[in-house]
């Protein structure tokens, strides 16, 4: 199967071919052809399926094919749960819409939005934006979504996880009713379920390659470790491997700054990412990683989620999660396009319920090595650790209380007071992790 074999224009196909690429991934090949049909979609797919370039390609061909020149209102709307996943999306979109007359930006908070506020009103076609920025500017009457056609809802599994559902909500009562709607998500939790059937009208369902086959090209490993020799278990591998390019995962900020000044200690160039990280120190470090020098990226979940790494050799998962799908996602980073990858995960006591249930998801065991030195504390408790406030806080934990002041009343003073402690705390919730 070819990209033309799917009925995209001659102008999407010369970008196509000039990215190299020839024919469409799994995702690509199942979800383009009913989206130029004009049908919702529902996809399972999560990063590094090509599904972004599953919904831009099409999107880009129903837009150029009916263009409106004068004014140019927002008719594609792109909603992310992060930054860089934003980011991501909106440079897919510039690659693939450089031989047509398509305008776009993407808008998201962490960054003054002077900017982003000044290519809206030169007219755009498609906008990409994270929840907060989106529902701010909007609120200020920059932008108008009242001629939206298509609206995308990316990665819809962490945009609930990170606490959005309100303001995907409100959102929804921004667009237009008639429109063409496509959701993708990694994971088709209950919630997910009910707000698919909630925003889609008769959806046509396209999965990638399941979850549980993608890891099995990637080489895993287990290191039973005790809690205090991680991060000399850490240093000790990334020193005496001599690996050049490492994505290593921590449950909270904190924990990433403190391996992160550990490594560097140690000799090792690193850097961390999560959402106490100014956009600016978050794209240097992953510029600085990709170029290759910075060794070590550090970094949380939700920071991590919708980086663009190719050929990524490494990737160790410091702690393991206590979602067993976030561990497909993480190692899912490495092993792509047929290249080679390795993931270690380190584990303590305290971590056994957690790796007892990636293993049931991904339908192996994984192989465990104990190295000299290294240990596990056979007195050690193997009560679950408890995510507790670290990881509920950066989850989008006071989202309730946001919601009910968004509409409190109380005069011009008060309104304003309440919408800028509105838009304080959506900022920090996309900010979180």
């Amino acid at each position: 199967m070819s990209f033309k074999s799917l009925g995209l224009s001659e102008p999407l196909l010369k970008a196509i071919s000039k990215k190299g690429y020839e024919t469409p991934s799994p995702i690509q090949a199942k979800a383009i052809p009913p989206v130029l049909e004009g049908k919702d979609v529902l996809a399972s797919a999560q990063t590094g399926t090509g599904k972004t370039a599953g919904f831009t390609l099409p999107m880009l061909h129903l837009l150029s094919k009916n263009p409106i020149q004068k004014h140019r209102p927002i008719r594609a709307l792109v909603l992310t749960p992060t930054r860089e996943l934003a980011a991501q999306v909106h440079a897919n979109v510039k690659e693939y819409s450089e031989f047509l007359n398509i305008r776009s930006t993407v808008i998201f908070g962490g960054v003054n939005q002077k900017p982003q506020v000044a290519r809206i009103r030169q007219g755009i076609d498609i906008l990409v934006a994270t929840p907060g920025r989106l529902i701010d500017l909007e609120s200020q009457g920059v932008l108008s979504l009242k001629r939206v056609e298509i609206f995308v809802l990316d990665e819809a599994d962490r945009m609930l996880d990170m606490g959005f559902l309100r303001d995907i909500e409100r959102v929804m009562k921004l667009i237009p009713n008639k429109r063409q709607n496509l959701m993708f998500s990694a994971t088709f939790s209950k919630d997910i379920k009910k707000l698919a059937y909630s925003i889609l009208d008769n959806p046509v369902h396209v999965e990638a390659t399941p979850e549980n086959t993608a890891v099995e090209i990637i080489d895993q490993k287990v290191h039973r470790v005790a809690k205090g020799k991680k991060t000399g278990l850490i240093i000790k591998l990334i020193s005496e491997g001599n690996w050049k390019q490492v994505l290593v995962f921590t449950r909270t900020k904190h924990g990433a700054n403190r391996l992160t000044k550990k490594m560097i200690s140690a000799g090792i160039t690193a850097a961390a990412i999560h959402g106490n990280k100014s956009q600016g120190a978050r794209t240097k470090a992953l510029a600085g990683f990709k170029r290759g020098t910075v060794r070590v990226l550090v970094a949380t979940d939700i920071a991590a989620r919708g980086l663009d790494i190719p050929l990524l050799p490494h990737v160790i998962n410091f702690e393991i999660p206590n979602i067993s799908e976030d561990y497909v996602h993480r190692i899912g980073r490495t092993g792509r396009a047929g290249a080679s990858g390795q993931a270690i995960s380190l584990v303590s006591a305290d971590e056994i319920s957690y790796l007892r249930g990636i293993e049931k998801l991904i339908g192996m065991k994984i192989d465990v090595e104990i190295i000299e030195g290294f240990e596990p504390d056979p007195n050690a408790s193997t009560e679950p650790i408890k995510p507790g406030q670290n990881r509920n806080r950066g989850r989008g934990g006071q989202r309730n209380k946001t919601s009910n002041s968004r509409n409190s009343g109380g005069g011009n003073k008060n309104a304003n007071h309440n919408r800028n402690k509105n838009r304080n705390r959506r900022r920090n919730n996309e900010n979180r992790n």
